[in-house]
């Protein structure tokens, strides 16, 4: 299954995490001190806030596959379309490790296609154990946490 994913860059977390557990009259999914999450159903979407970077507004969008074969499609079909992908592989970001690419639209738009593999207890791959030299370079051009 595939999963639309939204993430906001905001100024007040707290403000901005209960309009939008009133908005989707929903609990956030998970919560950390810079990061809030809903995984929903009804719309079906991984939406996300966070206050850890200074731009506001849209972050970045995505889609959130379940499997490896998914992900391979997605890969595929970027190739099949010439879409260059940028920081492809493993990584950690937003309190999760996933298998993720990255691309970008004819605007510029960051799109971020991904599979979450497990939680992790840090904010982005810098943090990890993973250390800082397997966090892929070009993820601050994108639009990554």
């Amino acid at each position: 299954m595939k999963r639309m994913h939204v993430h906001i860059g905001v100024e007040n977390l707290k403000e901005s995490r209960d309009f939008y557990t009133y908005l989707f009259n929903a609990s956030p999914t998970k919560e950390e001190k810079n990061y809030v999450q809903w995984n929903l159903e009804d719309p079906v979407v991984n939406f996300a806030i966070s206050n850890e970077l200074s731009n506001l507004g849209v972050r970045h969008l995505g889609i959130q596959v379940d499997s490896e074969t998914e992900m391979e499609n997605l890969r595929e079909n970027f190739r099949a379309a010439d879409i260059a992908t940028h920081s492809d592989g493993e990584t950690v970001c937003c309190y999760a490790r996933g298998d993720k690419s990255w691309i970008r639209d004819p605007s510029g738009i960051a799109w971020e296609t991904f599979r979450r593999i497990n939680d992790e207890a840090v904010f982005a791959c810098g943090e990890s154990e993973i250390g800082k030299e397997s966090c892929p370079a070009s993820i601050e051009k994108v639009g990554c946490c």
